[in-house]
């Protein structure tokens, strides 16, 4: 048996509510920022209804992984990002289908969309004009580079971002080259970020009693608030931090003589004497090239060689116990199969298996974070095939059987 099928069963609980029972957040947006900063409204209960563009959807839906067990790909983006979300598919070039959309966006609290600026304009929707019906909307706006600026109209995805932010440049490699992370970085901060603004906003007209407002989201500014302090460095100092600089010492990956790997860091003298005592050299903190973190960073390279130098004698296990025994912050460095199989993260049932009840196999996903202990959210639905709840979304608007057959015969919705 696997580690993932030793997983905590996850069974969906339809009828769960949460803090925001009651916040309807209508998503027309497409990809990874939209969907992770409406994930996180609808795993504390927000009615969370996915606009999907009729034939083909959300383009999220074709991230897929190639694998033998699945002919067309998995869809793990899909499947964890989509979860607690209604799906409406409309052609949103057809009159009356854009006409029950207006209906729907005046039954909200939030709009998300991700077009470019300009675009939801175009398709009558701008936001002064749905918040005349509607003045306690929140409408974020996502964008590469915001609603204003030179740089509204280009494209914006992620690895554009991630380089224009400085982030490849601090991460380059060793010839040099810059280093784009391997995961939608970006987009995940920006959701998050998102979220929050999202809550603020529904506060000043819930709690303050005040207006609907425009949230400007940009994937670039959230990006470059997690940076650090390197461009106000470089406007004080007038230089450029070199990249792979350390902000402590000793601090670093290690690899160990099985072939795994610990991270290890000493970012604090208490620590740095702690490591210095676990690798046999308490001696090293009396001297003045090691006794503190700025004395330290200036030898690094001959500190990193002495701990690396240690560790590699050592199994991880080994490892982890001993400066584990001295009170070092040190741990293990992972892949899925150690992650899956750990026993803090099994305890806390950090991932699940989600049983999406439509006969296929369970699929892993993280839980719901953060935990709320009073009001915590909870997965209710799994993701939803493009269109399922088209009929469903419809009638809740008044929308009769007839109506709505006869939008599907012309093909103003699609239904699954």
């Amino acid at each position: 048996m696997s580690a993932a099928q030793e997983l905590p069963a996850a069974p969906l609980q339809p009828g769960a509510s949460g803090p925001l029972q009651g916040v309807r957040v209508v998503d027309l947006s497409r990809l990874v920022a939209g969907n992770m900063l409406t994930l996180q409204l609808g795993d504390f209960g927000a009615d969370v209804i996915k606009v999907e563009a009729a034939g083909s959807g959300d383009t999220l839906r074709e991230w897929r992984e190639s694998h033998a067990d699945f002919p067309a790909g998995f869809d793990g983006w899909w499947r964890t990002y989509a979860r607690n979300k209604r799906s409406l598919a409309l052609d949103l070039r057809n009159a009356e289908a854009m006409a029950w959309l207006r209906r729907l966006i005046d039954t909200a609290q939030v709009l998300v969309e991700s077009f470019r600026p300009g675009t939801l304009e175009a398709m009558g929707l701008a936001p002064d004009a749905l918040r005349v019906s509607n003045p306690r909307l929140v409408v974020v706006r996502l964008s590469g580079w915001g609603q204003t600026g030179p740089y509204r109209e280009l494209p914006g995805f992620g690895s554009l971002i991630e380089g224009f932010s400085g982030y490849a440049h601090k991460h380059r490699g060793a010839d040099g080259t810059p280093q784009l992370p391997n995961l939608a970085m970006a987009d995940m901060i920006t959701g998050l970020t998102g979220a929050f603004a999202t809550l603020a906003a529904l506060r000043e007209v819930e709690v303050r009693g005040g207006l609907g407002q425009v949230l400007d989201l940009s994937l670039l500014e959230p990006m470059l608030a997690i940076m650090g302090p390197d461009v106000s460095a470089f406007a004080a100092t007038g230089v450029d931090a070199e990249p792979g600089r350390k902000i402590a010492s000793p601090r670093g990956s290690y690899r160990c003589k099985d072939g795994l790997w610990v991270s290890m860091s000493g970012s604090t003298d208490t620590m740095a004497r702690r490591v210095f005592e676990a690798i046999g050299r308490p001696a090293l903190m009396d001297e003045p090239r090691f006794n503190t973190n700025a004395a330290r960073l200036a030898h690094d390279e001959e500190l990193d060689e002495m701990v690396a130098g240690f560790i590699a004698g050592l199994d991880q296990g080994e490892c982890l116990a001993l400066f584990r025994r001295h009170g070092v912050t040190v741990g293990p460095i992972y892949a899925p199969p150690q992650l899956l199989a750990d026993a803090h993260v099994v305890e806390r049932g950090v991932y699940v298996r989600l049983d999406s009840g439509d006969g296929t196999e369970p699929t892993v996903m993280h839980q719901v974070t953060p935990r709320l202990q009073g009001t915590p959210g909870s997965i209710r639905r799994a993701a939803p095939a493009r269109g399922q709840h088209t009929h469903e979304l419809l009638a809740e608007l008044g929308a009769t059987s007839a109506e709505r057959e006869a939008l599907q015969r012309q093909g103003a919705i699609e239904c699954s």
